[in-house]
Formats: C-alpha cells, sequence, structure tokens
C-alpha cells in the first residue's frame, strides 16, 4: 500500500503567494480604473464621441451603412501632475483633417439628438489637430490638465473660472463638408488660421448631472450639478 506524506507547508511560499495576490489584486484594479489614492476618486474616463447628424454623411467612410458609422473612442487616464487622453477614430472618410477642442457646452443631448436649446459652444481650447489616415483611422495622444479640472478665465473680460468638460472635434477645411450644406464662406474659428468647417462629433452630456464626461467626480448635492476638482 502506497502511504501519502503530507509536508508541512512552506512559511516562505505562503508568503511569496500572498504577495503575488495582492499585486495582481493591485493590477486589477489599475486596469479598471479604480483609485488607490485618498477620497476615492475615479481615476480613469472612458466614453464615445457622437457625430454632428447634419454633417455624419460627409464624414462616414461608409455613408448610409449604419453598421459602420464613424467612431471615436476616447480614454482619459489621471496622472499625478496631468492627464493623458487618448483619443482613436475609426470608419472615418480617408485622409480628412480635424481640429480637436475642448468645449464648455455639447450641441448635442444625452440622447444624442440635437439640443433645442443650444445657442453656442462657451469657452473652448485648441488641444490637437486630428488626422485621418488612407484608411479612415487615427490616434492622437493629448498631455493636460484635463479631468475635473480643466478650465480657463479672462479678468480683463470679466470671464470668471470656466469648465470644458465635453470634447469634440471639427472638420479643418470647410470644403469637406460642403456636400452636406456647409457654406465655405462662412468658417467657424475652430482651427489655428480661424478658418475651420463644422462640427464633426462631440461628446454628449451626462442625463443625469448634465457636465460633460471630462468631470467624473460630479456633486450632486446642488443644482445645477457642479465638479468636485
Amino acid at each position: 500500500m502506497t502511504r501519502i506524506v503530507r509536508r508541512p507547508a512552506n512559511p516562505l511560499v505562503a508568503i511569496a503567494l500572498l504577495a503575488t495576490g495582492a499585486l495582481l489584486a493591485i493590477g486589477l484594479n489599475a486596469a479598471r480604473g479604480v483609485n488607490a489614492q485618498a477620497g476615492g476618486k475615479p481615476d480613469v474616463a472612458h466614453f464615445q464621441l457622437v457625430a454632428n447628424p447634419k454633417f455624419a454623411s460627409c464624414l462616414a467612410r461608409y455613408p448610409g451603412d449604419p453598421s459602420r458609422p464613424p467612431q471615436a473612442d476616447v480614454t482619459v487616464q489621471r496622472g499625478e501632475l496631468n492627464d493623458l487622453l487618448t483619443l482613436r477614430i475609426h470608419d472615418i472618410k480617408p485622409n480628412l483633417a480635424f481640429d480637436l477642442f475642448t468645449v464648455q457646452h455639447s450641441s448635442l443631448l444625452a440622447s444624442g439628438k440635437p439640443d433645442p436649446a443650444f445657442t453656442n459652444f462657451g469657452m473652448a481650447w485648441y488641444q490637437s489637430d486630428v488626422q485621418a489616415d488612407k484608411n479612415g483611422n487615427g490616434t492622437v495622444r493629448v498631455r493636460t490638465i484635463l479631468l475635473d479640472q480643466i478650465f480657463g478665465f479672462d479678468p480683463a473680460a470679466g470671464l470668471a473660472p470656466t469648465n470644458t468638460f465635453e470634447l469634440g472635434f471639427w472638420f479643418n477645411n470647410p470644403k469637406d463638408a460642403t456636400a452636406c450644406g456647409f457654406d465655405p464662406t462662412k468658417p467657424t474659428p475652430f482651427n489655428g488660421e480661424h478658418r475651420a468647417g463644422p462640427l464633426a462629433m462631440i461628446s454628449l452630456p451626462s442625463a443625469k448631472t448634465g457636465l460633460g464626461p471630462l468631470c467624473i467626480n460630479p456633486d450632486t448635492s446642488v443644482t445645477p450639478a457642479r465638479c468636485n476638482p
């Protein structure tokens, strides 16, 4: 008969296993955007931009195909000194150029439909150029202050600190949107030359707070909701 002898557990092995488990837990938490810092603020924002309905067919690589709409995925990782935004576009008409801005207001409702009360984008910050390649794809990375704290102010103009929690990009060349009804003799200011085309894609405000997706730590104890910096 074979006798099975169970050896006592090695305490060093047990300690090593515990340490490995702890490291794995930390790694999983980081991947899920769980903040290990005091205060419990989220560390990652992930959201999509939505095509401006009026100009979607001038933007899409496959216009008229609802299964292949233009896509823009955004991930923002909170950093110690600043944040990292990564924008990836897909199924865009090849070789189109755009200009990326953070703005105070979105022109769309949380549902993605045009906001009937929209008047203007408010405060706007030029963040980057965006370029679709020959396959209609592109990637942009921007490192700056973004999550919960991005703002601008101008005492000379009487402008108090104003947050820009929405993100969008505009056609760089006004002529790229003429087939959709845009008048190129009336450009928008959304590029370096201040002669851009119309809005191409933009983020949606939260249905609950009305704030843009760059605010991930909202204060809903007040009305309207504000962002905890």
